[in-house]
């Protein structure tokens, strides 16, 4: 006997005018979709970074979370507050930082202090550099109410970023 003739439709009166019928349907699964896979597209090469080329599941083997929080140790009530600084943070660097980050932002919270960490393409003098970085470190340190030191590597090309092309 086969799955089939075991499945028959229930019959489930409703309002006494209403009926309706249910069954078991049972097909091969055909758009399976991952995140945070890159795949090739035809006639088209795509860079990708080191953090873009490992896949999600290898975060913990092969490369590291962009936050690092140890806030949450002693006391569960900052957890939540941390995951706004950390948006807040993000969001602040993109805007100061128009169009200059080529990785990710990481953000490393060792005790009071809160490192920010990212590579930069080089545009503009050291001169104006210096000075954003300064900028950045002096306002968000009064805004988040601790230390902030900002660790960003410079580069002269975009390439120099790229891991592997698929």
């Amino acid at each position: 006997m086969s799955l089939v003739s075991y499945i028959r439709p229930v019959n489930i009166l409703l309002n006494q005018n209403v009926i309706t019928r249910r069954c078991l349907h049972a097909s091969a699964v055909l758009n399976k979709t991952q995140a945070g896979h890159y795949r090739p597209k035809t006639r088209v090469k795509q860079p990708l970074t080191y953090e873009m080329a490992n896949p999600p599941y290898q975060i913990a083997a092969r490369k590291s979370w962009n936050s690092w929080n140890t806030s949450s140790i002693k006391d569960g009530n900052r957890i939540s507050e941390t995951a706004i600084e950390d948006m807040f943070i993000r969001s602040f660097m993109q805007g100061t930082w128009h169009g200059f980050f080529l990785s990710e932002i990481i953000i490393k919270r060792q005790h009071n202090v809160i490192r920010i960490a990212g590579i930069i393409i080089r545009r503009l003098t050291p001169i104006k550099i210096y000075f954003l970085i300064g900028y950045t470190e002096e306002l968000l340190s009064y805004w988040l109410h601790c230390p902030v030191k900002l660790e960003l590597v410079s580069t002269e090309n975009k390439d120099d970023v790229i891991y592997k092309i698929i």
